[in-house]
């Protein structure tokens, strides 16, 4: 799930543009993109959209502590089966998580940690539920919360999100979105080091940006030779009863190392053969 795409639900003319794009997830966000005096009109859109939907979405619904997210959740546990999912903001604890997977039962829920709170309790949260199906940052709350004013500051909760991932057994976690959407070389190098961080993948707010994460995201044709190389070796070592290899150029093959370089070809089979994205990728 590499690209995401957050659109304000109560813009149907937007939400026709993004449901025809090749984002591999579209977000219809009744949360941050709509303005107080629409919270009730957008709610109304996603409940006419889901009711026939031209493909699955998913919900990012309001501070479940607020009645705007309660009746969000209210008006979606009629539609459940329309969705891919209900995206959680300001998330912080056990029972917030337990509570909601109550109210919407067998829908994947999919955390946004947005406070320092939130981060620390990480892995608590993303094993509080069976329905937990992914954790994230909300990178601009988050930055309020702790004060800090550039992407070195959140460089450890970013470390901290991926490894809570990774030790509950979720998919890596994709980055939250970068709010200029003018400056997709600052998008670029974003999301190269998210991706180093262990991220795969990125939300994004605007068309501009989707043809960047989906680039930025997928491995490099120096990569994909160097994971085919080791594979090969590791591979051919095995069948000659070798355990770890060594390779011509200095490097030394073992499972961890082969297990990274699968990885990578399998990213690179899915952006070329099973998913989504292409370099025009829009939304």
């Amino acid at each position: 799930m590499p690209t995401l795409l957050y659109v304000p639900a109560d813009r149907p003319d937007r939400v026709a543009k993004a449901l025809a794009t090749d984002a591999d997830v579209v977000i219809l966000d009744l949360e941050d993109a709509v303005a107080p005096a629409r919270k009730d009109e957008a709610r109304q859109h996603v409940a006419d959209l889901l009711a026939d939907p031209p493909r699955p979405v998913q919900v990012r619904v309001n501070d479940v502590r607020t009645l705007w997210g309660r009746a969000d959740l209210a008006a979606l546990r009629e539609l459940l089966p329309a969705t891919e999912g209900v995206r959680l903001p300001k998330i912080e604890s056990m029972e917030q998580v337990r509570e909601i997977a109550a109210l919407v039962p067998g829908t994947a829920l999919h955390l946004l940690l947005e406070s320092a709170l939130g981060v620390e309790r990480a892995h608590e949260l993303a094993t509080a539920d069976p329905a937990v199906a992914s954790v994230g940052l909300g990178e601009a709350d988050l930055k309020a919360d702790l004060g800090v004013t550039d992407e070195a500051g959140l460089a450890w909760a970013r470390s901290r999100i991926v490894v809570a991932a990774r030790a509950a057994g979720l998919p890596a976690p994709v980055q939250s979105v970068h709010p200029d959407v003018r400056d997709l070389d600052g998008l670029a190098a974003s999301c190269r080091l998210g991706r180093a961080l262990g991220f795969r993948g990125r939300a994004a707010i605007h068309p501009a940006q989707l043809p960047v994460i989906a680039e930025a995201y997928r491995p490099t044709p120096e990569e994909v030779a160097a994971a085919r190389r080791i594979v090969a070796a590791y591979e051919e070592g095995q069948a000659t009863g070798t355990g770890a290899v060594a390779l011509p150029d200095g490097g030394f093959v073992d499972i961890a190392v082969v297990r990274q370089a699968r990885a990578v070809l399998a990213e690179d089979d899915r952006i070329v053969n099973g998913g989504r994205h292409t370099a025009s990728t829009v939304g």
